[in-house]
């Protein structure tokens, strides 16, 4: 071969070399970064109060929600779960405020409660009694003994209550019935009668009751109280009977 033509043929191989080099040293581009993660998300929150207006003394209930938050308290409460519900009782009207923070940041939310003054008591209409329920409620016969019409202890005791209802109710008139038992005749106890409804009116004027107040009348045994014939049936009847007088 001549060596013009070993020359070339060198040169070619040299520069093939050459472009091969370059070819295998040249390096991929480097991959984009990551993009970065998305921010957190805000918190939200709410709070409601059911009932939203109270009488003073009764309870509500505030019921709240929140959602990505970490940190949740409501105002004169203090520190609660980010999820729940609570019993209050304000004597004021008052406006609860939530605050929930996160990561996010923070959200707050109210409820307004009112508190109204409590309802008057429901009275009944009170029935006022008439001067005659009232007599009749207060007023106590007075009890003779056997033929006789003195005033004897538990009378005295009897009358003399009369006399301080009766002093209080000054307008009040009214009649003492002297009655008897049925042994005797009817002219007797007629009599008998009459001196025991004396003998109590008397004894309501020494008390202080005006006399022109009080009217007697006697009925003997003629309206008896009990009609059987036995000890307790005729001491019902001796009696001094107090009626209204209208």
């Amino acid at each position: 071969m001549k060596l013009s033509t070993m020359k070339w043929v060198t040169l070619i191989a040299f520069t093939a070399v050459l472009v091969m080099g370059s070819v295998g040293c040249h390096k991929k581009p480097a991959a984009p970064p990551p993009p970065p993660p998305p921010p957190p998300s805000a918190p939200t929150a709410s709070l409601t109060a059911n009932p939203s207006t109270i009488h003073k003394g009764e309870s509500t209930t505030l019921s709240w929600r929140t959602e990505n938050s970490t940190d949740v308290t409501i105002d004169g409460i203090g520190a609660v779960d980010p999820n729940g519900s609570k019993e209050v009782t304000p004597t004021d009207s008052t406006t609860y405020r939530l605050v929930a923070k996160g990561a996010g940041g923070q959200q707050e939310a109210t409820a307004r409660v009112t508190v109204t003054a409590p309802p008057p008591p429901q009275t009944t209409a009170a029935t006022t009694a008439t001067d005659e329920e009232m007599f009749n409620q207060s007023i106590k016969d007075a009890y003779f003994d056997y033929d006789k019409y003195d005033i004897r202890g538990d009378a005295q005791q009897a009358l003399a209550a009369d006399a301080d209802f009766l002093k209080a109710h000054p307008n009040m008139k009214f009649t003492i019935e002297g009655h008897c038992d049925e042994r005797g005749s009817t002219e007797y106890n007629l009599g008998l009668g009459d001196n025991r409804a004396n003998s109590a009116k008397q004894f309501l004027v020494q008390a202080g009751v005006t006399a022109d107040r009080i009217r007697t009348i006697s009925y003997g045994k003629e309206k008896p109280f009990c009609t059987e014939s036995n000890e307790q049936c005729w001491q019902e009847n001796r009696r001094a009977h107090f009626v209204y007088q209208k």
